[in-house]
């Protein structure tokens, strides 16, 4: 069975925040103390939420600073799981 990689979580933010409240990317940008520019480029997938900005998001949209962080690493872990097979590792054994 193929692995399902979740949605950025840059959607649930244009989808669960910003659309229902009716504000543009820019609005909301001013409103969390960032650039227009970062903004766009999460809710369009091209980068990612850090630590600070979950704590922004949880400020403005609640949803708790841990769940926006955790939404982020769950993406980021299943697109690395897609290319598991492209990482090289040799695998370590206690010395005996």
């Amino acid at each position: 069975m193929a692995m399902r990689t979740p949605p950025h979580p840059g959607l649930s933010i244009r989808e669960d925040c910003l659309e229902p409240l009716g504000l543009s990317v820019t609005e909301a940008a001013q409103k969390l103390g960032i650039s227009r520019k970062q903004l766009s480029d999460i809710v369009n997938g091209h980068s990612g939420i850090s630590p600070e900005m979950a704590i922004r998001l949880d400020k403005a949209f609640g949803g708790s600073a841990d769940t926006w962080f955790r939404l982020q690493a769950a993406y980021d872990l299943a697109k690395a799981k897609l290319r598991a097979d492209q990482i090289k590792v040799e695998r370590l054994s206690p010395a005996a």
